[in-house]
């Protein structure tokens, strides 16, 4: 009796062994499976990180100044070109030639009016001297004559006409006068007139007043020349360029003259550099608008009129970023998740710069610290997650 009450018992032991081991590796078991049920959400750290203020803008290439060349004669032919289109020309040099042929005409034709003016200025001179010497003896006769008509010796008749014979001499020596500064005046508009002829002569060389690159010329050989129409040739001064950028009103007050900024070509290859010359003070009412001038540095590598794409350095400086995809907007700001000991904590922040998929940190966060990356959006402030860093789960894929 008392050998079936000790294996009763022994079997009762061995059950409650088994119960308890039973227990313990389900509660083993249970613990991982909790811990595999947690979502992998991939986390990021704050880092420290260069980043840069940046205006993104498009706009067209175009030259800083251009200068027009005209001829300075009207009415002659076009003989000879010395330039063409893409041609870096210096000051002073000569771009055409006109046709000189009529000028020269007209320059023998003022030649002998001047020969004719000075052959009358020799006889009225002439005649001035005639006349004075004239004059001068009928005043003497007609002195005497008033001395003889005083003493009685001559009659009042022969005193008259002695003294209106001097009147008249003196006369003629007027006359002579106004005739000799006549053909002086005559002298001089001629030799004006060849003196202008001589100038245009001179402007049948059509220069250029300044150094640069020839942009456009409509000028032909034997075309005639007319300094109101058309310019002959168009010139970039000093072959400078830049870009015409358009930028959004709300960019414009971030810009200043001198700011440096890259500027993209059509090709999407050629990258200039460039700094801010100049802004316009004005708005376009419509597009909302402004204009802002980048001059390029290499200017010989666009072409005036080509497309071009430029980013504004506005700020370059060190601070403390995360991927855009981890910052989320509310109605209250800008929030992260930040995770501590795999839970995660709804952080308000205050933000900075964008730059190239980063987004500064000023406050509410401090470098290293964990934020998710991607799904925060499903994430409640308060949940436990499995946080799986970035640079880990790329080396993972």
């Amino acid at each position: 009796m008392a050998r079936k009450k000790t294996h009763a018992f022994g079997v009762a032991i061995n059950v409650l062994l088994a119960f308890l081991s039973s227990a313990a590796f389900a509660q083993e078991a249970a613990a991982p499976k909790a811990e595999q049920n947690l979502p992998s959400i991939i986390v990021s750290e704050v880092e420290s990180k260069a980043i840069v203020d940046r205006v993104v803008a498009t706009g067209a290439v175009k030259a800083v100044e251009e200068t027009y060349v005209s001829p300075l004669v009207d009415g002659l032919s076009i003989r000879a070109l010395n330039a063409d289109v893409g041609d870096r020309v210096e000051a002073e040099s000569t771009l055409a030639t006109l046709n000189p042929d009529m000028l020269v005409l007209q320059k023998s034709q003022y030649a002998a009016s001047l020969a004719k003016a000075n052959a009358a200025l020799a006889q009225y001179e002439a005649q001035l001297a005639e006349a004075q010497a004239n004059a001068e003896e009928a005043v003497r006769v007609s002195e005497r004559s008033k001395k003889l008509a005083e003493a009685g010796s001559m009659s009042a008749a022969q005193r008259d006409q002695e003294l209106a014979a001097a009147t008249a001499a003196l006369a003629r020596v007027r006359s002579a006068e106004q005739l000799v500064s006549v053909a002086k005046a005559e002298i001089k508009v001629v030799e004006a007139q060849i003196s202008d002829i001589d100038l245009r002569l001179v402007r049948t060389d059509v220069k250029t007043p300044v150094t640069g690159v020839v942009s456009a010329r409509t000028a032909k050989v034997g075309a005639i020349a007319n300094g109101s129409g058309e310019p002959l040739f168009t010139i970039i001064r000093d072959g400078a360029v830049e870009m015409k950028a358009d930028i959004i009103e709300t960019d414009l007050p971030k810009l200043a003259i001198g700011q440096r900024a890259k500027v993209m070509l059509a090709d999407g290859k050629t990258e200039i550099d460039g700094k801010i010359r100049l802004i316009s003070p004005v708005i376009d009412t419509q597009t909302r608008l402004g204009n802002v001038y980048i001059s390029l540095l290499e200017p010989e590598k666009a072409r005036v009129g080509m497309y071009a794409r430029a980013q504004i350095i506005v700020t370059e400086k060190q601070a403390l970023v995360l991927p855009l995809s981890a910052v989320t907007k509310t109605k209250d700001g800008m929030v992260a998740r930040k995770v501590e000991n795999d839970v995660a904590r709804v952080t308000p922040i205050e933000t900075g710069i964008e730059d190239d998929g980063f987004i500064e940190v000023r406050t509410g966060l401090k470098q290293g610290d964990r934020v998710i990356t991607k799904a925060g959006a499903f994430v409640r402030d308060g949940d436990r997650i499995k946080p799986v860093l970035a640079a880990t789960a790329a080396v993972s894929n």
